[in-house]
C-alpha cells in the first residue's frame, strides 16, 4: 500500500510532505570508480512513496564521514535517511557502527524486517549488519548496498516510511500531552 504522504488525512488536514535523503557509503563510488545504481534506485523508490525530492549523495567507507553526513542530515530536519552500503562484515563495512553513533534511540523493527527478508531471499542475507533508529526527529535505516537488495528491502519497510515520519513529527494519529 502506498502512502497517502501530502494528502488528506484524519481531522481534516493535509498531511506534510516527507523530507528525505539518501546516503550511498561506497569507497570506490566516492572516488568516482564505479557508479552509484543503488542510491538513485532508493531515491525513486522513497518518490513513488511521495517523498519530496529525495537528495542523494555519496561517502567512502569512512566511519566519521558517514557520521558527519548523518548528523547534517539530522541538523536539517530531514525525516527519513536511508543508507545504501557498509553493512557487510568486511573491516570497511562501517556504516551501522557510524550509525549507532549518531542514533539516540533504536527503532529496530526496519533493520529486523530488512534482515528477516534478506535471509528469506538468499542464505547470506543474515550477513546484513545494518541499523535503524531515531536522531531528534530523524528516522535513519541503513539497507544493504546492491541494487536487488535495495529493492528487496524497500518492499518490506517502505510501507512504513511515512507514517514513521508522520509519528516522529507528532501528528502520527495520536495525541502528545
Amino acid at each position: 500500500m502506498k502512502s497517502p504522504v501530502g494528502s488528506r488525512v484524519a481531522g481534516g488536514g493535509t498531511a506534510e510532505a516527507v523530507l528525505a535523503a539518501v546516503i550511498t557509503v561506497s569507497s570506490s563510488a566516492a572516488a568516482g570508480s564505479s557508479e552509484d545504481r543503488s542510491g538513485p534506485l532508493l531515491a525513486k523508490l522513497l518518490t513513488e512513496i511521495g517523498a519530496e525530492n529525495p537528495t542523494v549523495e555519496v561517502v567512502a567507507d569512512d566511519a566519521e564521514a558517514i557520521s558527519e553526513l548523518l548528523r547534517d542530515k539530522v541538523a536539517a530536519g530531514i525525516d527519513l535517511v536511508l543508507t545504501t552500503g557498509g553493512t557487510g562484515l568486511t573491516d570497511d563495512d562501517v556504516t551501522p557502527e557510524a550509525t549507532a553513533s549518531v542514533i539516540e534511540r533504536d527503532a529496530p523493527g526496519f533493520a529486523e524486517a530488512i534482515r528477516a527478508e534478506a535471509a528469506r531471499q538468499i542464505p547470506t542475507g543474515i550477513l546484513t549488519r545494518g541499523r535503524s533508529g531515531i536522531a531528534e526527529r530523524t528516522l535513519i535505516v541503513n539497507l544493504p548496498g546492491s541494487p536487488k537488495a535495495v529493492e528487496q528491502s524497500f518492499a518490506v519497510i517502505g510501507p512504513a516510511l511515512a507514517h514513521a515520519a508522520d509519528q516522529l513529527r507528532g501528528s502520527g494519529g495520536r495525541e502528545h500531552h
